[in-house]
């Protein structure tokens, strides 16, 4: 495993792979940086390095689509593989099981050095210019300029016995305002309710371009009072290494590329939406009274870089650093709870409406009970934990359906599932994400919502026998699979 500890390294490794694309020509910040990016999420095209931007001042770049998709399809998930300390090459399963397996580990918590690149330029009070960074509006129809789409939030209780790093969109209102969703029911919104009931403003710092690990862990549904930061170096056997803020006492990654540090005001509000998301949607009324973020210092480095993530139709970064983590919690806090789980997946296709949970080919025997009591107890342990909370279906397969794989998926589903009680459990007023596409009105201001299982696993009166699949990988022996293979060509074939 290599820990790349800054996206500089990030980015070298990707331009030695040939995923990553250099753009000296001017580029405007208004929709033509966003639509860029779109473009490459939809193609399977090299992530966009914008080195020219007008009227952004010299040096200040924007990377687009840190955490998208490779066409090429032995790179197809080279991005996030790199940024987990992997091959690039690797696929999504291990890169699920890469974390689940650091989610038994100690933590390791940070470790504070006296500087770091994120200090080059230091800007306090009336410095501070949130205009001068180059925040892109990213959709027609946005209600402005994103300046956090992939960055980390850095949040501590007043006690500091937790330290939250998540992500959420904040928006700029001017040189030093920002606005942003803060939900009640996220990690962030917890800390800042420990705040506000003291009668104080929350102290924060937005961390933008740290190591590319960093915001698959924001992504990842980690339960309260457990550090992400800590998690960093669980995962690596090392520290990531932090440095102390000028004007809160919060610590952030040295290596980071720009932050924005002050306080989140308790009482003050502002305009903020709408904003193309995750789903892949744009709702037009989506604007909404937020929190203000009030900045009181900016720091960065010598030609900063501004990662971006433009949301919308998958495969973007909700689907990928957001989708994948939360893949592997889904894993971890099933197995915790003694059930037979080989791995789980969302396919990037359903925009994390979708879960997809393997289990091992024989739960049966282990677990001595049938397939609804399994589905059953999946959903029972799920929705008590923030894994279980933002994704509104579920479906349990045996471990013979490749996951990642959406054809075998689709197969899966329709081949296996019985449509109505007999196949589905159903479980009411279930917490939700209030960005699930199709919630109606109540349900968005509730944050609760129907969720259901779907059970495609073998019918209890197979006996946990499948019937042979007819495939190319199952109907032929071995040695003949192998000589077509090595024979393609010879027969006429590309």
């Amino acid at each position: 495993m290599r820990h790349l500890k800054s996206l500089r390294d990030f980015i070298v490794e990707l331009e030695s792979i040939g995923d990553l694309q250099r753009i000296s020509t001017e580029v405007d910040l208004d929709l033509e940086i966003g639509a860029i990016c779109r473009r490459c999420y939809e193609t399977g095209a090299a992530a966009p390095l914008f080195e020219n931007i007008k009227g952004v001042e010299k040096g200040f770049r924007v990377l687009g689509a840190p955490g998208g998709v490779n066409a090429r399809a032995r790179l197809s998930l080279a991005r996030i593989a790199l940024a987990m300390g992997l091959p690039p090459d690797t696929n999504g399963r291990v890169i699920v099981e890469s974390l689940v397996q650091a989610r038994r580990r100690n933590p390791i918590p940070p470790k504070i050095v006296p500087g770091g690149p994120v200090k080059q330029n230091v800007l306090k009070g009336g410095q501070v210019d949130l205009c001068r960074l180059p925040a892109p509006l990213l959709h027609d129809g946005d209600g402005g300029r994103y300046l956090n789409t992939f960055g980390i939030v850095v949040a501590q209780t007043p006690d500091k016995k937790w330290c939250n790093w998540s992500i959420a969109r904040i928006m700029v209102l001017d040189k030093n305002r920002m606005a942003g969703i803060i939900a009640p029911n996220q990690h962030i919104g917890m800390v800042r309710q420990q705040w506000s009931s003291l009668g104080k403003d929350m102290p924060f710092a937005l961390v933008l371009g740290a190591e590319p690990f960093v915001p698959f862990v924001g992504g990842m549904p980690l339960p309260e009072y457990f550090n992400e930061r800590d998690f960093v170096g669980a995962y690596f056997g090392e520290p990531i290494e932090v440095v102390k803020c000028e004007t809160v006492d919060l610590e952030v990654p040295a290596t980071a590329e720009i932050v924005v540090e002050g306080h989140i005001s308790r009482t003050e509000t502002a305009p903020e939406g709408p904003m193309g998301e995750y789903a892949g949607y744009l709702w037009s009324g989506g604007t909404s009274s937020k929190p203000v973020y009030c900045a009181s210092a900016m720091t960065f480095r010598n030609d900063p870089i501004l990662p971006v993530s433009v949301a919308g139709e998958p495969v973007e970064e909700n689907h990928t650093a957001w989708g994948i983590p939360n893949a592997a919690e889904i894993v971890h806090v099933l197995r915790e709870a003694g059930l037979p789980i080989a791995s789980a997946w969302s396919p990037f296709e359903s925009a994390n409406h979708w879960y997809v949970i393997a289990a091992e080919m024989d739960w049966r025997q282990r677990l001595r009970y049938g397939a609804d009591q399994l589905c059953r107890n999946i959903g029972e342990c799920l929705f008590k934990v923030k894994a279980g909370m933002g994704t509104p279906k579920y479906m349990i397969v045996n471990d013979d359906v490749d996951i990642t794989n959406i054809k075998e998926v689709v197969w899966a589903f329709a081949t296996r599932n019985y449509p109505g009680p007999r196949g589905e459990s159903v479980f009411n007023q279930e917490a939700t994400n209030p960005l699930v596409a199709f919630l109606p009105g109540d349900e968005k201001m509730s944050m609760h919502t129907t969720k259901v299982i779907y059970n495609c696993l073998p019918p209890d009166e197979w006996e946990g026998k499948l019937p042979k699949r007819s495939s190319f990988r199952a109907s032929y022996p071995p040695w003949l699979q192998a000589k077509i293979l090595q024979n393609w060509s010879t027969y006429g074939f590309r």
